[in-house]
């Protein structure tokens, strides 16, 4: 298949995070086809254990190739959580109350997002992560949960704020310009880390890799 017609499934049902992957894919030429299948999330800390689980779990609906991802923030003062539990914390504090309690001071955050892929035979696991800041207030559009309240490092302005600014930067761009290489779908990449499981019985090769911007 060619570059300008290479499509790869991802099963998310948040528009945010399809138009972002669509726009960060598109410039590599792959197109990014939506899969809008409700997947149950595991409620834990541990990222790559949840994104795995929801890999699984959507592969075993479609049986095709495809990714899905999980995107939260790493709160110094917390120790590194709410992590997994991002979207559990983001849903009982909302902007305001969010920016109240960790917006004042130790205000340190990584946001992360964690890509995972399936091909049919092997798991592939990818992060990119950007260091920032929880804003005293909420700056910006509301829409896209917390990008008001994430203002990233060396920036004056909140996700929200940099509108497609923020797809040149973002902890997704970094993750998903690992799943986009031209080499990746065909052969092992230089850096990676394997670690072998089992899954339904069958060999299992888990390939990792964590990239900061």
């Amino acid at each position: 298949m060619s570059r300008q017609h290479k499509e790869i499934r991802f099963v998310s049902g948040n528009k945010f995070k399809i138009a972002e992957a669509e726009q960060i894919l598109s410039a590599v030429g792959v197109a990014v086809v939506p899969v809008a299948l409700k997947i149950e999330e595991l409620q834990i800390t541990d990222t790559p254990k949840l994104v795995r689980d929801k890999l699984l779990k959507a592969f075993g609906k479609i049986r095709r190739p495809l990714f899905v991802e999980h995107t939260g923030l790493y709160l110094k003062q917390l120790n590194m959580l709410p992590g997994g539990l991002t979207q559990v914390f983001w849903d009982a504090l909302g902007a305001e109350l969010f920016t109240e309690r960790f917006g004042r001071s130790d205000t340190q955050v990584i946001a992360k997002t964690t890509v995972a892929y399936c091909d049919g035979r092997r798991i592939y696991q990818f992060e990119g992560e950007i260091e920032g800041e929880v804003v005293a207030t909420p700056r910006g559009s509301r829409d896209f949960q917390w990008d008001c309240v994430f203002q990233p490092k060396g920036y004056d302005k909140t996700f929200a704020e940099l509108g497609d600014k923020k797809n040149e930067i973002s902890m997704r761009r970094l993750a998903l310009n690992e799943l986009s290489f031209p080499r990746f779908f065909g052969h092992r990449k230089r850096g990676f880390t394997l670690k072998k499981g089992a899954q339904h019985g069958q060999e299992e090769q888990t390939i990792y890799r964590r990239i900061q911007a």
